[in-house]
């Protein structure tokens, strides 16, 4: 693996990274780098991540607590404070080493602290480096409700590590999955084909280059998500209703990211069953490939009545109406369709059988 390039910047892969990451360190003369984790970075990647890195530079720590849940504003005026008491000035930088939180959140506290420092990404989970990676995607959640504050703004550079990929456990590698499994759903039937064949994750090197060229070329014709860029969205207008659910339910325990966008993907396969013409047999296909890796989750009434609320306050909604991306076929997807109630509560039905 090289690098693939976007318009402003380039994601570069394992050992090159490090050459290309060396470099742009080397000419740009920050003042200052502060390098963001969390608890789990700070101790199973900074290590590494350091001993890559040439010359001498004034680094800063900072640590932020870990999950989805400190992904807030609070987190981010106590990061903005440091900076301001470390004298961080708009010749500084930031590289963000860690999962979709910390490069979500760190992303977003750079481009704000001072109108604007530059940022680096170093995504340490599967899920960051095939989501995260590309297509500048910076905020953080309102209270349970996700990604509702930020901004689009470019890193300098990615490195992609999978070294890092040793650091973490199955759990979490399944969830960085779902989103591999959503490229071939969304763009690439073979490559579902593919993945689905998949028995483990010993060697996803050229599959993690997939998914970022995936998502590169679809982000790249629609930088905004004015059109075809909300296809990226396919499992999540659900997904994300379900991880907001559960992210402030005190009942149940917390799903990870992946593991609530493999339920949004099962229940809007459904309603592209109902409604944008995919075939009983690509739905059954989605469904037995999704409940094969991913735990089953149960839904009282009460769970999917909130679920159904909270769907109001996803980003794709416009002039009142819930947009939801489906799939006309595995590989092909359908954007902007709007669904009655009636089939949300089929949806969950379909998914509890």
């Amino acid at each position: 693996m090289n690098s693939i390039t976007t318009p402003t910047y380039s994601v570069h892969f394992n050992e090159k990274a490090y050459v290309a990451l060396n470099s742009h360190l080397a000419k740009s003369n920050y003042s200052k780098i502060f390098i963001l984790v969390d608890q789990n970075t700070h101790n199973c990647c900074l290590p590494i991540f350091m001993s890559k890195i040439e010359g001498e530079y004034d680094f800063e720590i900072i640590e932020i607590e870990q999950g989805e849940i400190n992904k807030n504003i609070a987190t981010c005026t106590q990061v903005w404070e440091v900076l301001s008491e470390l004298d961080a000035d708009r010749k500084s930088a930031m590289i963000n080493l860690g999962g979709g939180v910390v490069t979500d959140l760190g992303g977003f506290v750079a481009s704000c602290f001072k109108r604007g420092i530059d940022f680096i990404n170093v995504p340490t989970t599967l899920l960051s480096m095939v989501d995260a990676s590309v297509g500048g995607k910076t905020g953080v959640d309102l209270g349970p409700l996700k990604n509702q504050v930020g901004v689009i703004n470019q890193p300098q550079i990615v490195v992609v590590d999978t070294d890092f990929l040793d650091t973490l456990d199955q759990r979490q590698l399944n969830s960085g999955y779902a989103e591999m499994l959503k490229h071939g759903l969304i763009t690439d039937a073979a490559y579902w084909e593919i993945l689905k064949g998949l028995t483990g994750f010993d060697n996803l090197d050229e599959y993690i280059l997939r998914s970022v060229a995936i998502k590169n070329e679809v982000v790249q014709q629609d930088p905004t998500e004015q059109h075809l860029r909300k296809i990226l969205n396919y499992g999540h207008t659900l997904g994300h209703a379900v991880e907001s659910y559960f992210l402030e339910s005190k009942e149940h325990e917390l799903l990870l990211h992946g593991e609530a966008i493999a339920v949004g993907m099962i229940l809007e396969g459904y309603l592209s069953h109902k409604l944008t013409g995919l075939s009983k047999n690509d739905l059954e296909d989605i469904k037995a490939t999704f409940l094969g890796r991913y735990k089953k989750v149960d839904f009282e009434k009460k769970d999917i009545d909130t679920i159904l609320t909270l769907l109001k306050f996803d980003k794709k909604n416009s002039h009142g109406n819930v947009n939801f991306v489906l799939l006309k076929k595995i590989g092909e997807p359908a954007i902007d369709i709007k669904v009655s109630p009636d089939l949300l509560e089929q949806a969950f039905a379909y998914y509890a059988e």
